[in-house]
């Protein structure tokens, strides 16, 4: 089983930025007990725009495929309302092993 990596961009109001960034945290200290990992990183240049990087053991168990808690849902239903996520914003990537 490969490693499965999302990696998305988001796009946060400065209003909002404060309630996604605690939220984010929230989503993170979850991942953590289910054996997931998630990280966010801001641009540099461009202000409101984030990388969100999701990490799972394999693409069975990825957030953006497995079946996911009551908690989790909830909160990747507000990270939704927080922030805007283009089309084609989001890429699922499988781990290559030499």
């Amino acid at each position: 089983m490969a490693r499965t990596l999302t990696v998305s961009r988001v796009s946060v109001r400065p209003d909002a930025e404060p309630d996604y960034l605690a939220t984010v945290r929230e989503l993170a200290e979850l991942a953590q007990d289910r054996g997931w990992h998630l990280w966010v990183f801001r641009s540099a240049g461009e202000p409101g725009l984030f990388l969100e990087f999701i990490e799972s053991r394999s693409a069975e168990s990825h957030p953006a495929l497995a079946e996911r808690p009551p908690d989790e849902r909830r909160l990747e239903a507000r990270l939704r309302m927080l922030g805007t996520r283009d089309a084609g914003a989001s890429d699922l990537w499988e781990e290559v092993r030499n």
